[in-house]
């Protein structure tokens, strides 16, 4: 998921020479951004249309919103490194849950164009298991309901 993958290991080894050390929160935001990029590939090649990416809401943000004929779907992003905190999924906590649901309905609310011709709307998790190289992705459709 890096973009630049050195070492024997295929993993990123660090900066390049002449290049300044990434902070821990740079490297998390990189992270979080690839594995973003890495779910929104893997919706599009299995005919998903990306309709937003990262879309600010007020304080919150959608991390995905795609569409594939009928169904529109609110995508919560989560990636892991290893599998020592659990499966990524796992960190989508109830607390997210209803944030992701609270903001698609203000997305909804201000575009009711968007929803011409949609049969079913859903809020689905896309899990990205960075430990295997190349990374996992694994998509959870319908993943939590409106209520957390």
């Amino acid at each position: 998921m890096g973009e630049r993958q050195r070492g024997g290991e295929g993993r990123d080894t660090g900066p390049a020479p002449g290049e300044a050390p990434l902070s821990y929160g740079d490297r998390r935001l990189r992270f979080g951004r690839e594995a973003e990029e890495a779910a929104a590939a893997y919706l599009r090649s299995r005919g998903w249309r990306l309709l937003g990416q990262n879309v600010r809401i007020g304080r919150g943000e959608l991390d995905l919103i795609v569409r594939r004929g009928p169904v529109l779907a609110f995508v919560e992003v989560k990636a892991r490194r290893s599998a020592r905190c659990g499966a990524p999924e796992d960190a989508v906590s109830w607390h997210k849950r209803r944030q992701v649901a609270r903001l698609a309905e203000l997305w909804m609310a201000a575009r009711p164009w968007a929803l011409r011709g949609v049969g079913e709307v859903r809020f689905d998790i896309v899990a990205v298991d960075a430990a295997p190289l190349p990374a996992a992705v694994r998509h959870l459709p319908a993943a939590f309901t409106c209520d957390g």
